[in-house]
């Protein structure tokens, strides 16, 4: 890829992520009645209004829309996202706190999704052309269509009943570190598993029926040979795409999962956040979730180039 394009990727990431916090700035702060009064100007919290303007001075919640937005733009982009309303800490320090467990438990989903999905599809594509492989082979090619039809509250629950309460595999309460990690990475793996496998399955049928393959095989290369070495390696290419989209979401699908198993992350954090309506809390997980969301897809199409010779070749020839 030429550095003109790099940068006009680049280019494109900032503009999105620019549009995202303009719109989540609207929605949160810009629009009539402030945070503040509408979390503290509740009689039954018996403050005075001379007490509810002072915080809103202290908030800026008094200043003109455009001043608001340029003082939260600048305070973004140097990392100073404001003061909760809640507790009256800083949103870095908040989000430094809570970002290294979702991170584990995003990390971990995603690549126990991967595994899941390249088993699914290595396995529904490589029984023999029989009617009991045919059929087997439907079995398994059905599965991700279950698997993403699975609500992760639902299914959160579920393995806690199983192996929390019925099994006592993985204790409740007093879990370590690694203990506490596998019910939530599984409940967030099992749905993101799902496009994944089907994207694999169409590209392993796709590229199986292509000459090249015919040709590897008529030179006397084995069954597993040609699927790991020539069959999967060009059918995963459409899947990083799908890989980026996924480990994209992962940071607000961790905020159900987070929530049904109590663990403390970006998730919790939030679900304090619109419990509470501390509105700098939120826009701080708009924007830190936008960015994951820009920087893992950015790299995705920054790694095709690398991954897939064709492109590159194209390229060239346009140059």
């Amino acid at each position: 890829m030429t550095a003109a394009a790099v940068l006009r990727r680049l280019g494109q990431a900032v503009l999105v992520l620019w549009a995202t916090f303009t719109v989540a700035f609207i929605l949160l702060t810009a629009l009539p009645g402030d945070a503040v009064s509408t979390r503290y100007a509740d009689p039954e919290l018996g403050l005075s209004p001379e007490q509810i303007a002072e915080m809103r001075d202290t908030y800026g919640s008094d200043e003109p829309v455009l001043t608001r937005y340029w003082h939260s733009l600048t305070g973004t982009l140097t990392g100073d996202f404001g003061n909760s309303m809640q507790t009256g800490e800083k949103v870095s320090s908040a989000l430094a706190h809570a970002l290294p467990g979702t991170l584990a438990l995003a990390a971990t989903g995603f690549v126990l999704a991967m595994v899941v999905a390249v088993v699914l599809a290595v396995a529904a594509t490589s029984f023999p052309d029989t009617r009991a492989g045919r059929w087997l082979g439907g079995v398994l090619r059905s599965i991700p269509s279950l698997f993403v039809s699975l609500p992760a509250f639902w299914l959160g629950i579920i393995l806690i009943q199983v192996f929390s309460f019925t099994l006592d595999w993985i204790p409740v309460i007093h879990a370590s570190s690694l203990q506490d990690l596998v019910l939530p990475s599984v409940a967030l793996a099992l749905p993101l598993s799902a496009p994944l496998a089907q994207v694999l399955i169409r590209g392993i049928d796709d590229v199986t029926d292509r000459p090249f393959i015919t040709v590897v095989r008529a030179r006397g290369a084995g069954g597993q040979w040609v699927l790991w070495r020539n069959v999967l390696r060009n059918a995963t290419l459409p899947a990083l795409t799908i890989a980026g989209l996924t480990f994209g979401e992962l940071v607000g699908g961790a905020v159900v999962t987070e929530a049904v198993f109590s663990r403390a992350g970006i998730g919790a954090m939030t679900v304090d956040a619109v419990s509470n309506r501390d509105t700098p809390v939120l826009m701080a997980v708009v924007v830190l979730a936008a960015a994951v969301y820009v920087l893992v897809n950015l790299a995705v199409d920054l790694l095709y180039p690398v991954l897939d010779p064709r492109l590159r070749t194209r390229k060239e020839v346009r140059a």
